[in-house]
């Protein structure tokens, strides 16, 4: 395409992993893409994800692994592009994933790698990236589309919204996409951080405190999830790949129960060290730190085998059922994602496209769809990017 031409097939907002996918798909297809971003360059939050190691995507990817309004939208875009078509995407262009526990699968040279991998095919492709260039309107011309910056104005029978959410605004993150959907009739669902720290409730916050910087492994049970994983101790709260889980499915006045001491008989723990102050007994298991504090908090004492039914209970309700209230949830500054967005009520889960408004599509972080931890808000981004990619090429 020209690179001062004004018009394209197919307009994308957004240079994230969504938008940069999507274009090489339609791209591939023959269609003539500009994608515009504000930022001053591409991939910028593929560039820091998994502290810039990246986790691309999880072998063990499915439907259940994602929080949405339909649970069965996921489906047909995951389906058509797996985490090992991605894996062979980026070892056929020198980006190699190796696996680490938990089916995460990591750039083996960095996300700059991956990030690299994407830009060379977008410009292998004549993509035309207009980078530093904040939309400033869009409107519905005819059959199409007309997108306005501050210098210039784009025309398209087809726009792909892949904008993102509100996580990460230091880097640049807006409810653009969000205000775009609803300027076309489409529903935005409620949204809050994702993947984020818990702060804790007062008779939390000084157990939190002195235990700053330990992790261990947990069991969280909430009304309609359990979540197994390790779990850090900040000074404002909880954190760690367990809390961060379990965000997506905590809502303001529920409890969790955080079981820390998953999979070990507590009784029989007790019970065969009978000479042992109780807290060394308790840190065979447990952390000493925490078998200490958790000691000094409920005020238990004594040998192990002085330990009443009645304290024996107090143990176990302390140990496998801590009742934790968050007091809040960290901020969008602090969330990996965004819970809610575009409603995919309206939104045709093979294409992409709005069922409402032809031609005008949406993809990614955008819609109202959240992963787990792990590769999972990545993969959703590649996998719907492709779908509405290889959707407008198509019609």
């Amino acid at each position: 395409m020209d690179s001062g031409s004004n018009t394209a097939d197919l307009v994308i907002l957004g240079a994230g992993a969504a938008g940069l996918f999507a274009a090489i798909a339609a791209a591939s297809n023959g269609l003539h893409v500009a994608i515009l971003d504000h930022a001053r360059k591409p991939g910028r939050k593929i560039a820091i994800s998994g502290g810039g190691r990246c986790n691309v995507t999880n072998t063990a990817i499915a439907a259940a692994d994602y929080v949405c309004g339909n649970p069965h939208f996921v489906k047909s875009a995951l389906a058509r592009w797996t985490p090992q078509d991605m894996r062979q995407w980026l070892q056929d262009r020198g980006a190699p994933l190796d696996e680490e526990p938990g089916g995460k699968l990591f750039s083996r040279h960095g996300a700059a790698a991956v990030v690299q991998a994407l830009r060379d095919e977008v410009r292998r492709l004549d993509v035309r990236l207009m980078l530093q260039s904040p939309v400033r309107g869009v409107t519905r011309e005819g059959d199409g589309f007309a997108v306005a910056t501050e210098t210039y104005s784009l025309r398209a029978p087809r726009l792909l919204v892949a904008t993102g959410g509100l996580a990460w605004p230091q880097l640049g993150a807006t409810g653009l996409g969000h205000d775009l959907a609803r300027q076309f009739g489409l529903k935005v669902t409620p949204r809050r951080p994702g993947l984020t720290p818990l702060f804790a409730p007062p008779p939390w916050l000084p157990l939190c405190r002195e235990l700053a910087g330990l992790a261990l492994p947990v069991r969280i049970a909430g009304p309609h999830s359990s979540i197994q994983g390790d779990m850090l101790f900040t000074h404002q709260g909880l954190s760690g790949p367990a809390i961060l889980d379990a965000s997506l499915f905590w809502k303001e006045g529920q409890t969790l129960a955080i079981d820390l001491l998953p999979d070990a008989d507590l009784a029989s723990l007790v019970r065969s060290a009978p000479r042992q102050e109780l807290r060394n007994a308790l840190a065979r298991a447990l952390p000493a730190r925490l078998a200490a504090a958790l000691c000094a908090k409920h005020g238990w004492s004594g040998q192990a085998g002085q330990c009443s039914n009645r304290m024996l209970a107090s143990l176990e309700e302390s140990i496998h059922r801590a009742p934790f209230a968050p007091a809040a949830a960290a901020g969008h500054d602090k969330a990996e994602v965004t819970l809610g967005g575009v409603d995919v009520a309206r939104i045709d889960s093979k294409t992409m496209q709005c069922k409402d408004v032809p031609g005008l599509f949406f993809a990614g972080e955008v819609l109202d769809v959240t992963g787990r931890l792990g590769g999972f808000n990545l993969h959703w981004a590649w996998a719907s990017g492709r779908a509405a990619g290889m959707a407008c090429g198509a019609d």
